[in-house]
């Protein structure tokens, strides 16, 4: 238990949970039973080097927030009408309640017509997919998981075949580091730490791929700014320009690459011209960041998602990733290319998830498509029963989901029963039946794997439940039993489901892995980086994948790396494309509830190019209307030259409730499932914006 040398604090272990590939190794001041103080990135674990965002230093605004629920709530007024429509119940009422209403349910119009929903809040793997246990064994609808990273997945495992990737601490002996479509100073601050060692020791450059001037671009030696999904495009013609100029690794192609001299000939026609076109960089930009790239010894490729948040993002990651194969980049330390190791730890979550119950003849629901799917559509729910009844645990799709209107439009339905389990009264507990109130990570214990890194952690709780605030698991086991649920997992406490998954994992249980803080999952260099083959049964890195073994609707993708031209363009009524990036101080929907991150954040704000600002007459502070077929909405102005005429930036994810007219951001995306196998396009969307009307 270490102590501060100068106040002498006790600081406790603890891991983020939050929605970050960072997942930092944690130390947390406990002032009483009840009470954090300070948060830090723990010192000695070599990834997180003692650096942790602000968002989470000052966690204590979140876990000691007066807003935080306390007690279980039955609805006794009007949807969305806030802590007023609410009344007190008690545990024993409130779940007896759901549990009666879910059985009616499902005696009425089938299991299926019942749909736990959740998603990331938490990563911790317990209190974010235990939900599974319960869902498999009442046959309740499944989710797919689209929301985040289908896309990005698809792309990179099409190449590669198994997720994982090279060591981030190798960044110390890289010459070159790429951050492809990639913000971590607001989003993974732990990258821009092994970024500055690797500067420092190695003199390496950093550059910056995206399609705005974020803040990790100020950083950055060069960024280079392309039109969103039209990445696929400039990672072509780079390869185009280092196959003709002998910076292609023929060897190791011979060795590694699968149909890559067919690739070659396809790249004939990718020329630096034809993706200037597409992407708005001009050629010789391209060719000198194609020599940069290509004649670096050690370059190593960070792969972001924001790219690949796009119906063409699983084609995008695939070209991009193929750069380190063309270049050879996988052969030495401080090269290759990561985008996620959350492939690489092999864990048994059988008991954890009921995967030993799971009946996959029921049917899956699309967690992007919740909106199309509480209004009934039937491309959604196809020839089942309408979903009846709604569980949902970490996450707040009133705020985060695409197609808001219909999101909000599902919500409304007074046939439709929602529990939801949640710390604050978000907009989503608003519109509950049933809000039961959930701890935090710092109260409940839970273990964790990482994309951003290769290390394991099992962490106990720091501090005691809040008030009447109880954990997932336990939530999830006693709805089982109201529900006549035998899975086993059902009857163990949170403690024992987490050793017993641990020891199933192969590792000698919770206790000793909590013991040593974290297990390092890094596998040797040469599995790391491939050289014993690539994750496919030949071990070749697929230039030509199979996409019809990822998803259905993969026809329109293209046989090779490219640019695949299914992307939301604009045109005359919608010239306009936007991207609806993370802002800095919000991590989804969690942070917009603290004092410091709402000062920071000051109110939502478009970024236009000042000479779009001027054609329409706007300047900074201006209201301005954004639309599309979907809905519309106003927003501030605010004018900025770090991006190409054309494109405009939203930071979001604000709350509808700040918008003047009450609804948000996502109201102008898509919910159109991504290629091949579905996934949110939450950075392409086509809009038009003219002045806002005067305020009333």
């Amino acid at each position: 238990m270490p102590l501060d040398a100068k106040s002498q604090s006790v600081f406790l272990p603890s891991t983020c949970p939050h929605d970050c590939p960072s997942t930092c190794a944690l130390e947390v001041e406990k002032l009483d039973a009840r009470t954090i103080g300070r948060v830090r990135g723990a010192e000695a674990n070599s990834y997180t080097l003692g650096v942790v965002c602000a968002k989470v230093a000052r966690y204590k605004e979140r876990v000691h927030h007066p807003g935080r629920l306390s007690v279980p709530l039955r609805r006794i007024g009007e949807k969305g009408a806030g802590l007023s429509a609410f009344r007190p119940i008690s545990w024993d009422d409130a779940l007896d309640i759901v549990a009666e209403k879910f059985q009616r349910i499902s005696a009425q119009y089938g299991s299926e017509a019942v749909w736990p929903y959740y998603y990331a809040g938490t990563m911790g793997l317990l209190m974010r997919d235990g939900v599974n246990r319960l869902r498999h064994e009442m046959k309740y609808s499944r989710e797919h998981f689209t929301i985040c990273n289908m896309l990005s997945d698809a792309g990179w495992r099409a190449g590669h075949g198994a997720k994982w990737g090279a060591d981030t601490r190798e960044m110390i002996e890289s010459d070159l580091i790429v951050m492809w479509g990639g913000n971590p100073v607001h989003t993974q601050v732990n990258v821009m730490t092994h970024v500055a060692r690797a500067r420092k020791v190695r003199g390496a450059r950093f550059v910056v791929v995206d399609v705005y001037k974020t803040a990790t671009c100020e950083q950055a030696d060069e960024y280079i700014l392309v039109r969103p999904g039209t990445d696929g495009a400039l990672a072509c013609a780079m390869m185009h320009v280092m196959f003709k100029e002998g910076m292609a690794d023929r060897e190791y192609l011979a060795r590694y690459g699968k149909d890559w001299e067919e690739f070659e000939r396809h790249l004939e026609t990718r020329t630096p011209e034809w993706a200037a076109a597409i992407t708005g960089v001009p050629a010789e930009r391209i060719v000198s960041f194609a020599r940069l790239y290509g004649r670096a010894r050690a370059a190593f490729l960070r792969i972001g998602y924001g790219f690949t948040r796009s119906r063409n993002g699983a084609a995008s990651m695939h070209a991009v990733s193929a750069l380190a194969v063309v270049g050879g980049k996988w052969k030495v330390k401080g090269g290759g290319a990561l985008y996620s190791q959350s492939g690489g730890y092999g864990l048994n979550t059988t008991l954890l998830e009921g995967l030993d119950v799971q009946d996959k003849s029921t049917r899956i629901l699309d967690q992007s498509r919740i909106g199309p799917v509480l209004v009934g559509d039937r491309r959604d729910i196809g020839d089942g029963p309408p979903v009846m009844g709604i569980f949902i645990q970490n996450t707040n799709p009133m705020s985060v989901a695409p197609e808001l209107v219909k999101v909000r439009e599902g919500f409304r339905r007074n046939d439709l029963f929602v529990c939801v389990h949640e710390q604050f009264l978000t907009e989503t507990a608003e519109m509950a039946d049933i809000v039961l109130p959930a701890t935090t990570f710092l109260e409940h214990p839970d273990l964790y794997i990482s994309g951003g890194h290769t290390h394991f952690f099992v962490a106990r709780p720091v501090i005691e439940p809040y008030a009447e605030a109880r954990d997932n698991h336990w939530v999830v086991c006693q709805l089982a039993r109201r529900l006549g649920a035998q899975h086993p997992g059902h009857s163990m406490d949170a403690w024992s489901i987490i050793d017993a998954t641990v020891k199933a994992s192969g590792l000698p249980g919770a206790d000793a892995v909590a013991e040593g803080r974290w297990r390092d999952y890094v596998r040797p260099f040469e599995k790391q980086h491939f050289l014993d083959g690539f994750g496919h049964a030949d071990g070749k890195f697929h230039f030509k994948p199979d996409w019809s073994r990822i998803g259905p609707d993969h026809a329109r993708l293209p046989a090779f790396p490219d640019f695949c031209d299914v992307i939301d363009e604009p045109d005359h009524d919608r010239p306009f494309r936007l991207v609806a990036a993370p802002a800095r101080n919000y991590l989804n929907s969690s942070f917009t509830e603290t004092p410091t991150s709402k000062a920071k954040e000051v109110r939502p704000t478009i970024l236009m190019h000042p000479e779009d600002c001027r054609d329409l007459g706007v300047k900074e502070g201006d209201r301005v209307r954004i639309g599309n077929q979907r809905g519309s909405l106003v927003i501030h102005v605010r004018p900025f030259a770090g991006l190409q005429r054309g494109v405009v930036v939203v930071e979001s994810i604000w709350p509808n409730r700040a918008f003047e007219e009450g609804i948000g951001i996502n109201a102008l995306i898509s919910a159109d499932p991504g290629l091949p196998n579905g996934g949110a396009a939450f950075h392409d969307t086509a809009i038009w914006i003219r002045q806002a009307e005067p305020r009333r």
